[in-house]
C-alpha cells in the first residue's frame, strides 16, 4: 500500500491518517468472546501500529511528516459494554505520545482526534447494537448520547476531516503528542447508564 502510494503521488510520505476501525462487541466483559475481542484489538490498534511503522522510516528521512490517529471520546473516559473499543482506543492515545516522542527528534509530528459520537450509518449501528445489549429502545440511547455532549448534537465527519487538515497543516507545526477531542464537550460519559 506504501509503495503504491509513494508512486502514485511520485515521491514521499508526508501526512498518515490512521482511521481504520470498527466498534467491535457490546456485551458485558462476561460474555465477550476472545475472537471479538482480538478482531476490535487487531482493527483499531494493531492496524494503527502497522501502517505507522511502514510510514515512519519514510517521513523520519525528510524530517518532516504528520502521523494522525483516530482515537475515539471512549479513549478518554472508558466505555461500559464496549471494554474491547475503549480498550483499543486507550492504545491508541498511548501509542500516539509514544510516536510523538520517537519520531519528534526527526521532525515528524504524531497527534489523536478523539471523535465524539459522528453521525451516520456506523453510529446507528452502534446505538442498536447497545440498545440490544441493554434491552431498550435505540431512541433512548440516541437521547443519551446527545445529553453527554455540552452541543446536544452528534458530530459530523467534516468536523473530525477539517481537525485532521488542521493536523497536517504548517497552521500545527508545534502540535504534537496531543490527544484532541473533537466531540463538542462530553460533559457526562456517565450519564450514557443513567
Amino acid at each position: 500500500m506504501f509503495l503504491d502510494a509513494r508512486q502514485h503521488f511520485d515521491g514521499d510520505l508526508n501526512v498518515l491518517v490512521n482511521c481504520a476501525g470498527i466498534g467491535g462487541p457490546a456485551a458485558p466483559v462476561e460474555d465477550l468472546s476472545y475472537e471479538d475481542w482480538r478482531r476490535c484489538i487487531a482493527v483499531n490498534l494493531d492496524a494503527t501500529f502497522l501502517c505507522t511503522r511502514a510510514a515512519a522510516a519514510s517521513m523520519k528521512s525528510t524530517g518532516a511528516g504528520s502521523i494522525i490517529n483516530i482515537s475515539s471520546t471512549a479513549g478518554l473516559y472508558g466505555y461500559p459494554l464496549r471494554s474491547a473499543y475503549a480498550s483499543a482506543k486507550w492504545g491508541v492515545i498511548g501509542f500516539t505520545k509514544s510516536m510523538a516522542m520517537e519520531l519528534g527528534p526527526s521532525g515528524v509530528r504524531v497527534n489523536a482526534i478523539c471523535p465524539g459520537s459522528v453521525s451516520g450509518a456506523r453510529m446507528d449501528s452502534v446505538i442498536a447494537n447497545e440498545a440490544n445489549a441493554k434491552g431498550i429502545a435505540a431512541e433512548q440511547i440516541r437521547e443519551r448520547y446527545r445529553k453527554t455532549c455540552s452541543l446536544r448534537t452528534f458530530i459530523e465527519a467534516s468536523d473530525i476531516a477539517d481537525m485532521a487538515v488542521f493536523l497536517a497543516s504548517a497552521a500545527a507545526q508545534r502540535v504534537t503528542g496531543q490527544a484532541i477531542s473533537v466531540d463538542g464537550h462530553v460533559e457526562n460519559p456517565g450519564s450514557l447508564d443513567e
